[in-house]
């Protein structure tokens, strides 16, 4: 008897090691998802917020703080932050590089490629007080505005670093915890996927027992990078179905989860 609840000791630990090798160890659950919206758009209050907080999950608004549906909308962002949503960081006016290809767009008011290491420091930290005014917090992550990472061409990663528990980029890839860069979190940009796209994401994430972060714009409109309502809905419907393997939740709480286990030294 003593001999076989050794054996059946040592299957246990076994199984418990390859289940950690393979991934699965999300606050309990099997694989993480977090759901990132950008831009302080309208369709994020009226329509992604409801089928949200009608299943319970929380996710991560990216407030372009300087965009007006921030300011025009304040009280409901109020509301989103108190419901348990973080409201993320995305800048002041959403500065990029306009010598990258296919920049033709943006402002030259707003061009990283003249700006300076410190402007974006000082934008950033602007950006924090209002949120700040907002929901009271001082613990939220950052969304690099179109993935860009350098002012002048010269990386910002390390000097944003106090400002922020972590930084979302736009690299796409299903992350275990020990592959999580926490100033370049990986994300996939949806635009115009199907629900079936949707959902194998999060089946992958399960197989994987790996993160998956999405990253939305529009929903339903108002965003050249959108999904549509319904899939959105469809998708939530969907991750509530998971719900027992998934921990679904805004990227500040998955940062600190993962500082405050010692899963990533990224």
């Amino acid at each position: 008897m003593r001999l076989l609840s050794c054996g059946l000791l040592a299957l246990l630990l076994i199984s418990t090691s390859q289940l950690c090798a393979a991934g699965g160890d999300w606050n309990g659950k099997r694989a993480a998802v977090s759901l990132t919206y950008d831009d302080s758009l309208n369709v994020h209050l009226d329509n992604a917020i409801p089928v949200l907080d009608a299943h319970k999950f929380t996710a991560t608004f990216y407030l372009t703080v300087g965009y007006p549906p921030f300011g025009d909308r304040l009280a409901e962002w109020r509301a989103v932050a108190a419901n348990g949503h973080e409201l993320g960081n995305h800048s002041l006016y959403h500065p990029c590089d306009a010598s990258q290809p296919g920049r033709e767009w943006v402002n030259p008011e707003r061009d990283l490629s003249k700006w300076s290491v410190n402007r974006v420091v000082d934008n950033l930290k602007v950006a924090n007080i209002a949120l700040e005014a907002v929901d009271g917090k001082k613990a939220r992550t950052y969304a690099y505005p179109c993935g860009d990472m350098t002012a002048g061409g010269e990386s910002f990663v390390e000097a944003i670093k106090p400002l922020f528990s972590a930084a979302r980029g736009v690299k796409n890839s299903i992350m275990q915890p020990a592959q999580v860069q926490l100033f370049d979190i990986d994300s996939y940009m949806i635009n115009g996927s199907s629900i079936e796209q949707l959902t194998a994401l999060v089946d992958q994430a399960i197989a994987q027992g790996g993160l998956v972060v999405f990253l939305f714009h529009g929903v339903g409109g108002e965003h050249p990078l959108n999904v549509d309502n319904a899939n959105h809905t469809a998708l939530v419907e969907y991750l509530d179905q998971k719900r027992d393997q998934l921990w679904v939740a805004p990227m500040v709480d998955i940062a600190q989860y993962l500082k405050d286990e010692g899963l990533t030294d990224k």
